[in-house]
């Protein structure tokens, strides 16, 4: 059996024709592979969170694909712990992870001696945004739940207008609409009377045509006009605050191997999303790249 990564060696008997046959075909499967690869090695499984798996995901798979051709993904995005169990049980090639591991996992991971190599992608912030005409600067993290799980529906709750409040808000088949209750409304549903959106620029839109509007969006993203970022708490989503762990709505987003078992195909992918082409795309995305 071929050790993976490794070229089959020919027996010197071997006709010289059956030996320039199998060379060429050999050569033609490496030709599609990163560094020499065997066509083995190729398929790389990814399991786990859907705010990786959700855009972001599938988008440096694409572009990774367009230099190698030959790579081939199965992806399975449902949430870290699927993802994790799934990297532990062997059943993966790498989990996707926008959570360190809980004390459940690292203690699973102890028992069966396994090692983890963790890379980092980047990291999922999300900014409250209001109307620019709003005089609203800032707000608590217990506001922002409030405000958007409808325990507070009038904006003079917090330092606000007479008026209501207008949720405007992620569709439920958004991964964000799941990853912003989680980060900032202690994972309770939305409050009533709330317009679903497909896009954060459709929200940044929306609440840019209404002065009573509230909603979210990447930090980047709140730069057209009619729109602010409010401070949390007196800190500003920038990807300095994001870095330095001082913003609360953040996930730093992981993607984690086995050590003993991690692939060149993987590790090339890998390698890939840190490289400064992968961390553009990071950017472009809406995450923050790693520092």
């Amino acid at each position: 059996m071929n050790t993976p990564g490794r070229h089959e060696h020919f027996n010197r008997d071997s006709g010289n024709l059956l030996q320039a046959i199998s060379l060429l075909l050999l050569g033609a499967v490496l030709a599609g592979c990163p560094m020499g690869k065997t066509a083995a090695e190729q398929k790389i499984v990814i399991c786990g969170s859907n705010t990786f798996g959700e855009e972001l995901g599938p988008r440096l798979i694409a572009l990774y694909k367009k230099d190698y051709p030959a790579v081939t993904f199965e992806t399975e995005f449902k949430a870290t712990g699927y993802g994790v169990g799934a990297l532990l049980d062997g059943r993966c090639d790498i989990a996707a992870a926008s959570r360190v591991l809980n004390p459940n996992e690292v203690e699973v991971a102890r028992s069966r001696g396994i090692m983890l190599y963790d890379y980092i992608v980047g990291s999922y912030s999300v900014a409250v945004i209001v109307n620019a005409a709003s005089p609203v600067e800032s707000l608590t993290s217990n506001q922002v739940r409030d405000v958007f799980t409808g325990v507070v529906q009038n904006w003079k709750e917090v330092g606000g207008p007479d008026a209501t409040i207008n949720l405007c808000i992620r569709d439920q088949i958004s991964g964000t609409h799941l990853g912003f209750r989680e980060l900032a409304m202690e994972n309770k549903p939305y409050g009533p009377g709330l317009k679903a959106f497909t896009t954060y620029r459709d929200i940044v839109q929306a609440v840019a045509h209404d002065t009573n509007g509230v909603g979210y969006a990447s930090i980047d993203l709140p730069k057209d006009a009619g729109v602010k970022i409010v401070s949390i708490g007196g800190v500003t989503p920038t990807a300095a605050s994001v870095n330095q762990g001082q913003y609360p709505y953040t996930r730093v987003l992981h993607l984690l191997t086995v050590k003993s078992k991690e692939s060149d195909a993987a590790h090339d992918f890998l390698q890939f999303i840190q490289s400064p082409r992968g961390q553009q795309i990071v950017h472009q995305m809406g995450f923050v790249p790693h520092p």
